[in-house]
């Protein structure tokens, strides 16, 4: 799986650069010094259970800092910024389709998918400046999704099959068009059939909003479809120096 060379006029869209990082007293879990994703690219992360791929993600939303390093999004280095600018970054610039969905299993459809609307003005600010309001773009999503029919936004998710509790979960980190996608293992539930459509859907929206995508994955059969491919072994120091130390 490949890498690439930014231009150096360019900006990337999110950097960490000479990262560390390690729980408690533990070894480093994460030596990374150099990666980055340009504004609207897709990449295909790969790596195995136990890797740190779930640590790397919490470290992109600012959730847990680096020992070393900094981390940028849009400019905004989160190793400098307080917790409740890193929370208010994270909202703003980040949609996240977690593994196990993480809906509110007593909100309804459209409420789940207008929750991070009510955390971020800036969402709120980019719909209005598109000349809609949050319950028209969550009715759009939703819509574009498949889940549009009459009386069906009002129902409860729990009521919802896998393959469309999914897609809340996508329409709620795409509404208000954050910078940034991340999909941590959306697939790993998922039958064949199903997984072919939901790729086809996640790209489609992300490149109707313009958001870059960063897909966490072990399954490298999808690996084809994106920009880029890596292999978190491939940019992480620390994996080496682990083999060495095994060997």
């Amino acid at each position: 799986m490949g890498d690439r060379h930014d231009d150096a006029q360019v900006a990337p869209l999110m950097l960490l650069e000479d990262v560390c990082f390690a729980w408690s007293e533990g070894p480093p879990l994460l030596d990374i010094r150099r990666f980055d994703i340009g504004a609207g690219e897709s990449v295909f992360l790969a790596g195995p259970s136990g890797a740190g791929k779930s640590s790397l993600l919490s470290l992109i939303g600012g959730v847990v800092l680096p020992s070393t390093g900094r981390i940028l999004l849009r400019g905004h280095d989160l190793t400098r910024l307080s917790g409740v600018a890193r929370d208010r970054l994270r909202a703003d610039e980040l949609g996240i389709v977690f593994q196990q969905f993480n809906l509110v299993p007593y909100l309804s459809i459209e409420d789940n998918v207008l929750l991070p609307c009510r955390f971020s003005p800036a969402r709120r600010a980019r719909i209005a400046a598109s000349g809609s309001t949050p319950v028209a773009e969550a009715r759009r999503l939703l819509d574009a999704l498949g889940l549009g029919a009459r009386g069906l936004q009002g129902r409860a998710v729990s009521g919802l099959s896998i393959g469309q509790q999914q897609r809340v979960a996508v329409a709620r980190a795409l509404i208000g068009s954050p910078s940034l996608i991340i999909a941590d293992e959306p697939t790993s539930a998922l039958d064949e059939d199903m997984r072919e459509r939901f790729m086809r859907l996640l790209f489609d929206q992300c490149r109707a909003s313009a958001a870059a995508l960063l897909f966490v994955s072990h399954d490298v059969r999808l690996a084809a479809r994106f920009d880029r491919r890596l292999n978190l072994a491939g940019i992480n120091r620390a994996a080496d120096a682990a083999l060495q130390d095994a060997s």
